[in-house]
Parts: C-alpha cells; sequence; structure tokens
C-alpha cells in the first residue's frame, strides 16, 4: 500500500462469504418464518400471515429491508393477488419507518429475480428497500469496493421499531 492508501477492515463481511459456501439446509426466509422466537437474533421487524420484514444482515446501506412473502414462491406472478397486496401495503409501511427512523432522503426499492440479476436467494421472492440520502455515494465503493455502514444491526432495529410505534404499526 502507498502512504496515501489504508487498509478498511469490514470482519463482519466474512460471515457473508463464508456463508456463500457454507448454504445451511434450506431457505433462510423459511427458517426465519418458521421460527418467531428467533425474530430479534434474526433482525425480524414484524410478521404478518402472508409476509416477513426483516433488515438485510448484508446491507447496502444502513437501514437496508427486506420484504417477502411467507410463501416460499420465486416469481411475482406465483404470488396469490391477496399476497401481493400485502407485501404492497407492506413495502410501503417500510418505507414510512425507515424514513422516520433514519430520516432518508430517498429510496431504491426493487427485487433481483434470478442469480445473474443478483438475486442471493433466488429461490424465495423479496424486496429490497435501501434507505438513500443526499451525497451518500461517495469515494469508498469506487475506490476502495467497499460500503461503510454507519450502525450496528441491533441499533437500527430498534430505531425501526421506535418509528414504527411513532406510526401506529
Amino acid at each position: 500500500m502507498s502512504e496515501f492508501q489504508k487498509g478498511i477492515w469490514a470482519p463482519w463481511r466474512m460471515e457473508y462469504i463464508e456463508q456463500l459456501a457454507d448454504k445451511p439446509d434450506g431457505c433462510f426466509l423459511c427458517r426465519y418464518r418458521d421460527a418467531p422466537g428467533d425474530d430479534a437474533n434474526n433482525h425480524v421487524l414484524w410478521r404478518s400471515e402472508r409476509t416477513l420484514t426483516l433488515l438485510n444482515r448484508f446491507p447496502y446501506s444502513n437501514g437496508h429491508v427486506l420484504v417477502a412473502p411467507t410463501a416460499h414462491v420465486a416469481e411475482p406472478e406465483d404470488l396469490p393477488d391477496e399476497d401481493s397486496c400485502e407485501l404492497m401495503r407492506v413495502l410501503c409501511d417500510a418505507k414510512r419507518v425507515l424514513q422516520i427512523a433514519v430520516e432518508a432522503h430517498g429510496f431504491n426499492i426493487g427485487i433481483n429475480l434470478g442469480r445473474c440479476a443478483g438475486a442471493g436467494l433466488p429461490g424465495h421472492l423479496h424486496w429490497h428497500v435501501v434507505p438513500r440520502w443526499n451525497g451518500d455515494t461517495n469515494f469508498m465503493p469506487v475506490l476502495a469496493g467497499d460500503k461503510v455502514i454507519p450502525q450496528a444491526l441491533e441499533q437500527m432495529q430498534a430505531r425501526f421499531a421506535s418509528a414504527a410505534a411513532d406510526l401506529g404499526l
């Protein structure tokens, strides 16, 4: 490294890298769905009959939330209409909560279908709700290929819960 380059440590990232090779049996969203007693450890923010909302364990930015149907379905067209409607409502709720919890200026909300499109879990449909801020694109991803996540998941989970309670959700 030159005198101007510094090493950036992101030890939490190793968990993601290692889990790519050591896939546990089944789908993590289905495991979380079936273990409501582990919601705090799994960073599940809320659940309904048809949906599961949780913090992304490997976020793109602070407050990155996943919203998934409880049904193990890979394609949006395979969801029953009731599930699709509830998912849209929950996506809107998650966005509203994050707007308060992290004071986001904008959002990327989307879905990756298929591995080649970036889906890390192609068999279980899920939406990403990613908070954004004016000026949040900086030198880190460009020069170092790293992103800086400024807050622990547990702290983000507490902020999310507080904002959801303020909205009556």
